[in-house]
């Protein structure tokens, strides 16, 4: 699910960066920005860069339906869906005089997610049935943190933007055991 989420928020934003940039090929992809050997990724050359940077459990109350009916008036019992929120790097690797490239993309991309902050599947037809919604809020990072995420990324700042991506369910749909539906009340009457 985590997959299909950030695959389907660069896939948007890739469209749109094509779109505006008039560029025929693929402007945003999902990757590390380093290789595990600390090596450049080779594909992440001019392009922005989105990244999975934390996953944090959404601890907001939810409203959901934990059961499903079954014949013989009983009902499914499963677990709650998780909730997740997904903290998502997006990072402009543009290198030497490209560098104001890299700042254009940036703002393209908060430009983007100010324009659309929710993605559902009334503004997103294409977002997977599973995913209900995708909210994208900026986050703020003191530059102590910032410096202590690029340190654990990579080393080398690059011009980006972090986003809170709330709303991520997982939810494995599979029924642990089964409880009997509760009805209304019958009252017998004695003759």
């Amino acid at each position: 699910m985590i997959d299909v989420a950030i695959s389907h928020i660069a896939a948007q934003l890739n469209q749109s960066l094509r779109r505006n940039l008039q560029v025929g090929e693929d402007l945003v992809v999902v990757s590390n920005i380093v290789e595990q050997d600390g090596t450049l990724a080779q594909h992440v050359a001019n392009k922005l860069v989105v990244s999975l940077v934390n996953i944090e459990r959404d601890t907001l109350p939810h409203r959901g339906t934990p059961h499903s009916g079954t014949s013989l008036g009983r009902m499914g019992q499963s677990p709650e869906p998780l909730y997740l929120n997904l903290l998502l790097m997006f990072a402009a690797n543009f290198a030497g005089s490209n560098y104001v490239e890299a700042l254009k993309f940036i703002s393209a991309t908060v430009a983007f997610f100010q324009g659309r902050p929710v993605l559902d599947h009334q503004s997103s037809p294409d977002l997977d049935p599973r995913i209900e919604r995708l909210v994208l809020e900026i986050e703020n990072l003191a530059l102590s943190d910032l410096s202590n995420l690029w340190s654990i990324l990579s080393g080398k700042y690059l011009p980006s933007v972090l986003y809170r991506v709330r709303m991520v369910a997982v939810d494995s749909s599979q029924i642990s055991g089964q409880v009997s539906r509760v009805g209304a009340p019958r009252i017998a009457t004695g003759a």
